[in-house]
């Protein structure tokens, strides 16, 4: 994504404090954090409309849920197939099309499905669907994208007309929390036999509150209100939801001011954000989220392989000033990798284990005793950026200036933004850099969807870090609450102690509506929540 950068002068001035050395052990001068204000939902809507018109910050790879893992997929997806169970605003999760769901041992979840629920053509949904639904995360030959919460699966059956029971290999907290994303979003078992399910042609079938309309590649996307709908605190108040894929933001940025678009999710702020804050025709809400900005460790060799090297890195830099200066004030800085709206249990624990942890207030003195004890490196470190991404130029720069202020040498590398994603599946592609930028979000709220990546062997943990295995698999298989978040804050405390992934920023949901509509869901589980059923006249 492209986007303004602030000039490097300006940038230097905002972050003195990163280069400033003092006798004291704390930095003068740090960046104060925002003081923002973040909502789950928008004001309801007073009346219902014929049309409204979204934008996505690029055109859906595909609509099939097995592969959508991502933002412009998700956001369309969420009004239309629906999962087992529902990830609210509030980050809660309640029944979805299973009524209940239990647990009679350790190793099986049962699942009881919805009565009198209807797919878009009318005929009725059934366990035969779900269980053909799931089935398909199953299938190699399929490739899911989901595949992290189906590893410890054995077999899914329907096991009653209206009942499909999940057996597992081991117990697994995290697979029916994965039932409220797209994880566990249910298509029609006829229809998923189509080969080109999820594209222009095929579409999908689905049983949510807007059905799929058509798709105009290149060009838009529209859906239409369902008025079958089974759940009538749901009904969509708008008819038609037409989605428009403008990725260049200056021109989405302009089709927003000018009432073009009527509105728009944002992972991370546009340059343009500032005009859109001062527009007369609509308004930014801020949202809360799973999402953070952090700094993903892919050495295994080499100074950055050395965990005093990440510490000292880590514990110099000045997360307010990114905030402030790189994500236009709409950050907070951020200690662990897990912020707090992942706290959907045992709140109390996890906020005394991270009032535990240091704030990341910048320690300049602290970090240079590091580094000597680190052996005072003298080889280079290299960080991959996405090109044609200011947030990845401007935290980088940051990062160079800090590290050059600890006398630590940092690279950066600039790779093609349409190369950057094989950073994340191709070991061949990250051969040379020693950590990368990324915009990285669980899913559910629960820190441990997050500190499972350190799995050893796991397909995320770039850089090999096992200190926490042990424990991510107890507490996988740990139901009993307290005992889960004795684990994870035991867990959280060593990673972020050893900093394999540095946490930087949370990043909220940035949401623009024009004054004409309101309703819709400002918090992150707007990716798997039918976000637009609320959206209508204000």
């Amino acid at each position: 994504m492209i986007r303004r950068a602030v000039p490097l002068a300006a940038l230097a001035l905002a972050l003195t404090s990163c280069a400033q050395q003092t006798a004291s052990p704390r930095q003068q001068g740090a960046t104060e954090p925002p003081k923002l204000e973040f909502k789950t939902v928008t004001a309801p809507a007073t009346g219902e409309l014929d049309k409204v018109t979204w934008n996505l910050p690029y055109e859906p790879q595909t609509l099939d849920p097995i592969r959508s893992f991502n933002y412009a997929e998700n956001t369309v997806l969420a009004n239309m197939c629906e999962s087992l169970l529902r990830l609210t605003p509030d980050f809660g999760i309640e029944p979805g099309l299973a009524v209940k769901a239990d647990n009679p041992t350790p190793t099986t979840w049962v699942y009881t499905i919805r009565e009198g629920v209807k797919f878009w053509n009318g005929e009725s949904l059934t366990a035969e669907d779900v269980a053909a639904s799931l089935n398909r995360h199953l299938d190699p030959a399929l490739g899911t994208w989901w595949g992290d919460y189906f590893q410890t699966v054995e077999s899914i059956k329907a096991t009653g007309k209206m009942q499909v029971t999940v057996a597992l290999k081991q117990p697994d907290v995290l697979f029916n929390q994965a039932m409220a994303t797209a994880a566990g979003a249910i298509v029609s078992a006829d229809h998923a036999k189509k080969k080109d399910l999820g594209s222009p042609a095929a579409g999908v079938m689905c049983t949510g509150p807007y059905t799929y309309g058509s798709w105009k590649s290149g060009d838009s996307l529209t859906l239409k209100r369902n008025d079958a709908y089974w759940d009538p605190a749901l009904r969509a108040k708008t008819k038609e939801l037409v989605f428009r894929f403008i990725a260049d933001e200056t021109t989405a940025v302009n089709a927003l001011r000018s009432g073009e678009v009527d509105g728009q999710y944002f992972y991370l702020p546009p340059a343009g954000l500032g005009r859109l804050r001062q527009s007369a025709t609509g308004s930014v809400t801020l949202g809360k989220s799973l999402t953070f900005w952090t700094l993903l460790g892919a050495a295994k060799s080499g100074p950055y392989a050395d965990p005093k090297v990440r510490q000292a890195l880590s514990l110099a830099l000045d997360r307010a000033a990114i905030s402030k200066v790189v994500f236009q004030g709409t950050a907070m800085p951020q200690r662990t990798l897990a912020g707090t709206e992942y706290w959907g249990y045992q709140r109390e624990a996890f906020q005394k284990a991270y009032e535990a942890i240091p704030p990341e207030t910048p320690d300049l003195a602290k970090a240079m005793q590091l580094l000597t004890e680190a052996g005072s490196p003298t080889q280079t470190v290299t960080i991959g950026i996405q090109g044609s991404s200011a947030v990845h130029e401007q935290t980088a720069n940051l990062i160079k200036a800090t590290g050059e202020a600890l006398g630590l040498k940092i690279e950066i590398k600039v790779i093609p933004v349409e190369q950057y994603g094989n950073l994340y599946s191709d070991p061949k592609a990250r051969e040379g850099v020693d950590a990368f930028f990324s915009t990285w979000y669980g899913n559910v709220p629960d820190p441990l969807d997050v500190y499972t990546v350190f799995l050893d062997g796991g397909r995320t943990n770039f850089n090999g870090y096992a200190a926490v295995d042990a424990d991510v698999r107890k507490a996988r298989a740990a139901y009993d609450e307290a005992e889960r978040a004795a684990l994870v804050t035991t867990i959280q405390q060593k990673v972020t102690a050893d900093v394999p992934w540095m946490p930087l920023n949370n990043l909220p949901v940035i949401l623009y509506t024009n004054n004409r509509v309101t309703g819709a869901v400002a918090s992150f589980p707007y990716l798997y929540y039918p976000w637009a059923a609320g959206l209508g006249a204000r």
